[in-house]
């Protein structure tokens, strides 16, 4: 597994620390965030997913704890729209250049706006997927709210 990718070129530019963590990705997993928390042996509360959205005509991306489901009437009032929905899998690849299981918030092919569930701001460091299924990224919240331009709201219930 290559350990280079778009997300972490992003962490490297924005000049802020991190550690890569792996896991055996199953693509046959319940819950891909789950079971990368157990694989890892971390709590569920600080791995968090990355989810593509569609509000719109704007695609934006929420980051939520994997044991939370993303809220979205909370991220479109976050986000000033009326209403977001999830957005397909064919869209979500084409669009953050990612595969599903593999997409991170971070070096997607367009920077588009970030919306971090704040549970994160309580937490010594939260882990995101680093662009490639099995890969992820240990970084303090803030750091990773820098790296992306996002902005920490509550999104997750």
């Amino acid at each position: 597994m290559s350990k280079r990718t778009p997300a972490t070129t992003a962490m490297d530019k924005a000049k802020k620390p991190f550690e890569l963590l792996e896991y055996e990705y199953d693509p046959n997993a319940a819950s891909i965030g789950l079971y990368a928390a157990e694989s890892m042996g971390l709590p569920a509360s600080q791995v968090f997913k990355t989810l593509m959205t569609t509000a719109g005509d704007e695609a934006l991306i929420a980051v939520v704890p994997s044991d939370r489901e993303l809220n979205l009437k909370a991220l479109a009032h976050a986000a000033g729209k009326k209403s977001v929905a999830m957005m397909k899998v064919p869209d979500a690849e084409r669009l953050s250049g990612y595969k599903v299981g593999g997409i991170s918030p971070l070096g997607q092919k367009r920077r588009l706006r970030t919306f971090f569930d704040d549970s994160a701001l309580a937490l010594p460091f939260i882990v995101v997927n680093g662009g490639q299924r099995g890969l992820q990224i240990k970084a303090k919240p803030q750091d990773l709210l820098d790296a992306t331009g996002g902005v920490a709201v509550a999104i997750a219930t």
